[in-house]
C-alpha cells in the first residue's frame, strides 16, 4: 500500500456500512442487517470506529473500533474493541499505522494506558501486537449467559 495512509473516523451511515466487509473477517457472526444499528448503539456509549481506505481501490482495508474510558485498574485508557486488516492488505503497513494512530490519539486524550484483547487462537495477531510494543499482561475470563 504505497504512499501515506489516511485514517478517518467513520461518521456517516455509509462510512460505517463500508467497514462491514473488513470487520466481518474478525466478527463473522454479525449479520449485515444488524451492523449499522449495533455500531450506532455502541456510539451512545462512546464507541468510535476508525478506518483506512486504499486510495487506489477506494476500498476500506483496515478498521479499528475503540473507546476511551476510566477505571481504577488502568486510570484513563483507550480500549480497542476490534482491530482488523483485510486479509488482502495484511503486511502492507496499514495495521501498524492504525496502532500508531490509536496510541497517539490516546496520548492526546491524556490516557495513561492502551489496551486490547485478542482471542487465544489469533497467533499471527499476537506476534503483530508484540512487534508494536504491546505485551500480554493478563488473562481475560468470560462465560456465556443463558
Amino acid at each position: 500500500m504505497p504512499g501515506s495512509l489516511v485514517i478517518q473516523i467513520a461518521q456517516s451511515d455509509e462510512q460505517i456500512s463500508e467497514c462491514l466487509s473488513v470487520i466481518s473477517e474478525l466478527r463473522p457472526h454479525i449479520a449485515g442487517h444488524e451492523f449499522l444499528q449495533r455500531i450506532r448503539q455502541q456510539q451512545t456509549q462512546g464507541f468510535q470506529m476508525a478506518f483506512v481506505r486504499d486510495s487506489e481501490t477506494n476500498s476500506i482495508v483496515c478498521v479499528a473500533g475503540f473507546r476511551l474510558g476510566l477505571n481504577l485498574a488502568w486510570g484513563k485508557f483507550l480500549y480497542v474493541d476490534d482491530l482488523v486488516t483485510a486479509s488482502s492488505a495484511r503486511s502492507t503497513g496499514c495495521g501498524k499505522a492504525m496502532i500508531q494512530w490509536l496510541k497517539e490519539l490516546a496520548r492526546s486524550e491524556g490516557c495513561d494506558q492502551f489496551h486490547l484483547d485478542s482471542g487465544t487462537q489469533r497467533k499471527d495477531a499476537h506476534r503483530f501486537y508484540e512487534r508494536e510494543g504491546l505485551t500480554i499482561t493478563s488473562y481475560h475470563f468470560a462465560t456465556t449467559l443463558q
